[in-house]
């Protein structure tokens, strides 16, 4: 019946993103309120749609701050990607390139505010990423970021990539870390398992730290739930 669920999940939640994209489109001409507005409601949306078809919830133990910040959050599959928005309240992402590029979804995600990272750039890629951070730190919003780098299963902990490091010390600001125990209900593939998808915000860590310190804290803390 699982298997059946899931499927469900995936039929409806792929074609209504398409919707969703259009819609965030056309309301571009509305301002960036409006966009912000829009991929809340999707990712609301997600959260519903997950929790009534394949029996998921989330729990969050603490709260976001609010105001800039560099939020660094565990990254064990897409169901945090969407829960981190509605639950940080609309933060830029930190977002691979590739995703960014593509056709009228990576628009719309540009319009949104987001920080867009080429994996293959190398040494290129953390300068851009320092740059395109510096801008969004102007504006007051939070940035999110997946500082391990890439989507790793449940109980690991590789260590965290380079880029966090630069843009904690390029932008000076405190950090949120997120433990995220997403990996054991939401596997990759087609099926998904019910359950509670626990997200802990741990203490604020202020800036200025050296980069041994900061990388040891926000490791432990976004792992607490290994």
């Amino acid at each position: 019946m699982q298997w059946l669920r899931s499927f469900i999940y995936a039929l409806i939640f792929y074609p209504a993103t398409a919707v969703f994209v259009i819609a965030g489109i056309i309301l571009t001409i509305f301002g960036q309120g409006a966009t912000r507005k829009l991929v809340r409601s999707w990712c609301s949306f997600s959260y519903g749609l997950a929790n009534v078809l394949l029996g998921i919830r989330s729990e969050v133990e603490g709260r976001v701050p609010t105001g800039a910040a560099l939020i660094a959050v565990k990254h064990e599959s897409m169901y945090e990607t969407l829960e981190m928005v509605r639950i940080a309240e609309t933060p830029v992402v930190v977002m691979k390139r590739q995703l960014v590029d593509i056709p009228f979804f990576g628009w719309l995600t540009r319009r949104y505010g987001v920080i867009s990272v080429d994996r293959a750039a190398g040494p290129k890629a953390l300068r851009e990423m320092i740059a395109e951070g510096r801008s969004v730190a102007e504006t007051g919003r939070a940035v999110l970021i997946y500082p391990e780098g890439t989507r790793v299963p449940h109980g690991e902990a590789p260590k965290l990539g380079s880029g966090f490091a630069g843009l904690y010390r390029a932008l000076g600001l405190p950090v949120v870390p997120v433990a995220v125990d997403s990996g054991e209900l939401w596997p990759k593939g087609l099926l998904k398992c019910p359950g509670v998808i626990h997200f802990r915000i741990g203490e604020t860590i202020p800036p200025g730290l050296k980069r041994e310190e900061i990388e040891a804290r926000v490791h432990a803390a976004i792992n607490a739930l290994n």
